[in-house]
């Protein structure tokens, strides 16, 4: 029964895009159109340079692209089955989270384990292709492969902390959509999905060194095309471990404020 729970929870948003057609052939045109516009954009940036803060640009074309289809992760659109914490909290049905078999943390995390393993399956078909094509470089060597793994792994786990975070505020603000939007916005910029921070002023990239956000893209993709080398890779590692471990810690202990503040009228 519990595998039934668990099963069920995890399918909720891959359900809601499975059976919509022109939605994912939506997903599926935008992605090409973001990987084709970012390809284009960051060789004519390289056009008449041959390396630009420590990036050869086939380094510079693999990371922006490689980050474009790491967005697919977890860019769901969870708005239309109604099921995310913000509507909840804005219909006042966040009770019944309360009231499942499983406890509303754990259908929380199955859920995005479903969404992340959906969205896995757009990002590595878009790799396939992306390396058949010859628009990304292949890892360097096996090494650089794991590594890469582990490291990807890691930051989505980081990643999957910080946007709880962005939910759990909802039980204290009710209506956030604002914030979760400068949130957004700020975990993308220092996550080097718009650009490497290695463009970034040297005080930009140090403080963002003391936040979460730059372990969750930023790190695995500078271990994928080079620039973080496989013998500083055991650091960057058990800094990202370290964030899994500070952030699963917070976030279970707003789980247990966050709960005090739910009534049976649901807001």
């Amino acid at each position: 029964m519990a595998v039934l729970h668990a099963w069920r929870a995890a399918r909720v948003t891959p359900l809601g895009e499975l059976h919509a057609p022109p939605r994912m052939t939506a997903v599926a045109l935008r992605l090409a159109v973001q990987v084709v516009l970012v390809w284009s954009l960051w060789r004519g940036l390289y056009a008449q340079t041959g390396t630009t803060a420590g990036l050869s640009r086939d380094q510079a074309v693999t990371y922006a692209v490689l980050a474009v289809l790491a967005s697919r992760l977890r860019e769901l659109d969870q708005y239309a089955g109604r099921d995310t914490v913000l509507q909840h909290m804005h219909f006042g049905t966040i009770v019944y989270w309360y009231l499942r078999p499983l406890p509303p943390q754990r259908y929380y995390a199955l859920r995005a384990a479903g969404e992340q393993l959906y969205g896995l399956a757009w990002a590595l078909t878009g790799y396939v292709i992306c390396l058949t094509a010859g628009v990304v470089e292949p890892p360097r060597s096996p090494a650089v492969a794991g590594v890469f793994a582990l490291s990807m792994l890691l930051g989505q786990w980081v990643l999957y902390y910080v946007m709880l975070m962005l939910d759990q505020l909802c039980f204290w603000t009710v209506r956030n959509t604002a914030a979760m939007l400068i949130l957004l916005f700020a975990q993308n910029l220092l996550s080097g999905v718009y650009a490497p921070l290695w463009f970034f002023p040297d005080w930009f990239v140090t403080m963002s060194a003391f936040l979460p956000f730059q372990a969750t893209l930023s790190v695995p993709l500078s271990l994928y095309v080079g620039r973080i080398p496989l013998s500083d890779a055991a650091f960057q590692l058990s800094v990202q471990a370290a964030w899994v471990v500070a952030l699963a810690l917070f976030t279970r202990f707003l789980w247990r404020r966050a709960a005090r503040r739910v009534i049976s009228q649901g807001g």
